[in-house]
């Protein structure tokens, strides 16, 4: 998953970052609401991580604008154990559940894969079917004809991607990000380097160019 991390205290937002990383999750964080706002706005997030008492305002802010206009997004909000008002407030106002700091960062991993799971399941298909090639993006793994293929991390990182919304355009700044959050050291070229690694593993059908746009999923099979 793509994660957002929305926490101003230093030492907890690395511990936080590290260990969600360590899970095997593409991870981006940000100390400030506008910030948070900003990053928001240009990627396509599948969990936010989110601290009530920011710098620039409160939590909530951000989590009521964010709910006018979607419910794609996973919300967890972090808060002070004496801010019970501030916990049901959160939920009221679309949170999806809450963590009550100091926590454990085990504990928090778990949560986060608790809440996806029954998130993301009436949204987007966990598995896509394309031809011969089968993505799972709940077990982060792709076949084909059955046999499982080895991708890179980032390999998979432009696959999870893209597998999102087959059918939609992603352009190769969104893709750029993708890869980013993985190393801070991406090539002007990493994009197209993968794409076409991915091909010969998948077979050039399934990852279509649109030309002056960016790079898309054929459309197939949802299971």
């Amino acid at each position: 998953m793509r994660i957002l991390i929305v926490e101003d205290e230093h030492d907890l937002g690395t511990a936080v970052q590290e260990r969600v990383r360590l899970d095997g999750h593409a991870v981006d964080w940000f100390t400030t609401l506008e910030d948070a706002r900003a990053a928001v706005a240009t990627v396509d997030y599948d969990f936010m991580l989110l601290d009530l008492g920011l710098p620039d305002g409160n939590g909530r802010d951000l989590l009521r604008e964010i709910r006018r206009t979607s419910f794609d997004i996973a919300i967890l909000i972090t808060t002070a154990e004496d801010q019970v008002s501030d916990r049901i407030a959160g939920l009221s106002d679309g949170a999806d559940d809450y963590i009550v700091k100091p926590y454990d960062l085990n504990e928090l991993v778990a949560r986060i894969a608790a809440v996806s799971r029954r998130y993301a399941a009436p949204r987007r298909q966990a598995r896509h079917q394309i031809g011969d090639i089968t993505i799972d993006r709940e077990n982060r793994s792709v076949a084909r004809n059955g046999q499982m293929l080895d991708l890179t991390a980032r390999e998979w990182a432009i696959m999870e991607l893209l597998s999102r919304n087959p059918g939609r355009i992603y352009s190769r700044q969104q893709i750029d990000t993708a890869l980013y959050a993985l190393d801070h050291d991406v090539d002007s070229n990493t994009v197209e380097v993968f794409i076409s690694r991915l091909r010969k593993k998948v077979g050039n059908a399934v990852i279509r160019t649109v030309r002056g746009r960016g790079y898309c999923l054929a459309h197939g099979a949802a299971a």
